[in-house]
């Protein structure tokens, strides 16, 4: 009896020590900003140092992987995005975690739109054209990817199987140089997420003939949702917490409570949409879960069909 007290007084202090939050992506890009802007006020919210820690490679799955294998006690936590956590099972052999049994949801954060962009010497200006010229030059036309698998080269994929073209893929080691080309005018198209083409796009740099996610952005209100011209296409990259599954109930439930309260704060969510982050509704941990099966099964299937491989 003493020893269950015990165990129940250290969950109900929880927590009691600092916390540590891994990003499995480089620093610098969407999910470490957006990572680090969360960390600070939840810290407030937890009254409890919260850490941010890069652990990149493999396309996330190196973080993950040390997220999935941390202590089940709620002090190591995982910030990710969906390419990782619903892409990743798909398109390694063997990613070295499983991103529903490893994992517990604890709060969707909100979606980050990606934009198909165009070299301002493509003469159209919209979807509509980029199909029509398309057609008439089939697997004449190229888009850039970071590479094989990436969430910008399944949104080409998607693209081609729903309009019934075939842009012709050009995969790059990372989205810096695939965004290089493209201003350059060695390429005529990519997919970029909205924070990354923001800038050039206000510059009049790129063109933004359209955003992936199933409506318009705030960010981007003139650019029409590509399901505005295909209909049913959408792909976002969500951003979201997780936890180590076997993390105790009471510990869980805190999180939560606290992500609820930190996704609440006008300072922050202020800061997180001059990112380009659309916030998402508040969900439970369980529909959380049932996004994320959803986006499994799509992706898995996008993948396939693709022939896209890493290993």
């Amino acid at each position: 009896m003493l020893l269950a007290w015990g165990v129940a007084q250290a969950q109900s202090a929880y927590p009691q020590r600092p916390i540590l939050m891994v990003v499995p992506q480089a620093a610098g890009g969407t999910n470490d900003i957006v990572g680090r802007l969360v960390s600070q006020k939840l810290s407030e919210v937890l009254g409890s140092p919260v850490a941010v820690e890069n652990r990149p490679g493999a396309g996330g799955n190196i973080g993950t992987q040390f997220a999935a294998k941390a202590p089940k006690d709620g002090y190591t936590l995982l910030m990710t995005i969906s390419s990782s956590q619903a892409i990743n099972p798909a398109l390694y052999k063997n990613p070295g975690f499983d991103p529903v049994k490893d994992f517990k949801p604890v709060a969707l954060i909100g979606a980050v739109p990606n934009v198909l962009l165009a070299h301002p010497g493509f003469s159209g200006k919209s979807v509509q054209d980029l199909i029509a010229a398309a057609k008439s030059k089939p697997g004449q036309l190229q888009y850039a990817s970071a590479g094989n698998g990436t969430l910008n080269h399944l949104l080409g994929e998607m693209l081609n199987s729903m309009a019934g073209i075939q842009l012709q893929h050009v995969p790059y080691k990372g989205v810096a140089p695939a965004m290089n080309d493209v201003l350059g005018g060695q390429l005529p198209f990519v997919f970029a997420s909205l924070p990354a083409s923001l800038s050039h796009i206000k510059a009049g740099k790129l063109k933004a003939l359209a955003v992936s996610s199933p409506k318009r952005s705030p960010a981007l209100p003139d650019v029409p949702a590509l399901s505005e011209t295909v209909p049913g296409y959408a792909g976002t990259l969500w951003i979201g917490l997780f936890s180590p599954s076997g993390v105790p109930a009471e510990v869980s439930a805190k999180l939560n409570d606290a992500m609820v309260k930190t996704l609440a704060a006008k300072d922050l969510r202020d800061k997180l949409e001059q990112q380009g982050v659309e916030l998402a509704a508040p969900i439970t941990p369980e529909q959380f879960a049932s996004l994320l099966n959803d986006d499994i099964v799509r992706w898995g299937q996008i993948v396939k069909s693709s022939g896209a491989s890493i290993d």
